[in-house]
């Protein structure tokens, strides 16, 4: 969860064309970041985990409710467009998206499921809700699920690899695209150049760097390469302390009572 809220802290200043940041050399922290959906929309999908039954059997109702509960705590925050109409409707309805709200706000079902198959269940409940087009489900499953493999001491080249056979083709580098990759808010126009950027990283800062360093959607990028990076890394306590900075205390308050249910556990590779 934390991970995810640095990226867009941290994407948050170079999101859009004319303020891409198209390097890897840049101050993480500023006074011109702040949280923005992707922060409060991971937090409520982690709060209504924390809240539905153990066997997941009203976890879409939950997440409903608790997406559109926080934004209405936190409506100013950059939501999309369709987001906004279905958080106001009387009668919310999926709306066939396929844009990577999806992919940015699953990680914590991929540190609340106990298996891959649990995991691709709990990510499609949260995610249908409103993204029910067949890539918006595809690019929530694959963040969710390599946060789960990240996570459960798999290596690089294992999650690179499932990840490719069952999700996307990663046939570029980071270095190849930085140039030529626009701005692009769909799940496949995001994601896996998303997962590249941690898949091709030396650590949790540099997984950062790498998502921020090629433009486009730069805080949704960042937050899901960042959701990976954690559960693979860790994160750095210094990075940490500094996230935590940009948060009020209900946000810092959801972190804290996900993470002692979900610790972080550092794994053999």
């Amino acid at each position: 969860m934390i991970g995810a809220m640095i990226g867009d802290i941290v994407g948050s200043r170079f999101e859009g064309r004319r303020r891409n940041c198209k390097s890897k050399y840049f101050d993480l922290f500023t006074p011109w970041c702040r949280f923005t959906d992707d922060t409060v929309l991971t937090a409520a999908v982690c709060y209504a985990l924390l809240k539905s039954k153990e066997d997941g059997s009203d976890l879409s109702e939950a997440a409903a409710r608790s997406l559109r509960a926080f934004w209405y705590l936190y409506p100013h925050r950059g939501y999309g467009g369709y987001f906004r109409r279905w958080a106001l409707s009387a009668d919310p309805q999926p709306y066939n998206s396929y844009g990577n709200g999806a992919a940015m706000r699953v990680s914590g079902c991929g540190w609340a499921g106990r298996t891959v198959d649990e995991v691709k269940q709990l990510a499609k409940a949260v995610t249908a809700v409103t993204h029910d087009h067949p890539e918006g489900l595809k690019g929530a499953e694959a963040a969710a699920v390599a946060v789960f493999l990240a996570r459960s001491g798999k290596s690089m080249r294992e999650i690179r690899d499932y990840i490719a056979k069952n999700y996307y083709s990663l046939d570029f580098t980071i270095d190849g695209i930085r140039d030529t990759y626009s701005f692009d808010v769909s799940c496949q126009g995001s994601v896996p150049q998303a997962l590249e950027a941690f898949l091709e990283s030396t650590g949790f800062e540099d997984a950062i760097r790498n998502a921020v360093s090629i433009g486009g959607d730069s805080d949704t990028i960042a937050a899901i390469t960042g959701s990976v990076a954690e559960a693979y890394y860790g994160v750095p306590d210094d990075l940490r302390e500094q996230a935590l900075t940009f948060l009020d205390k209900r946000l810092c308050n959801i972190l804290a009572v996900f993470e002692r249910k979900y610790p972080f556990v550092p794994q053999q590779r």
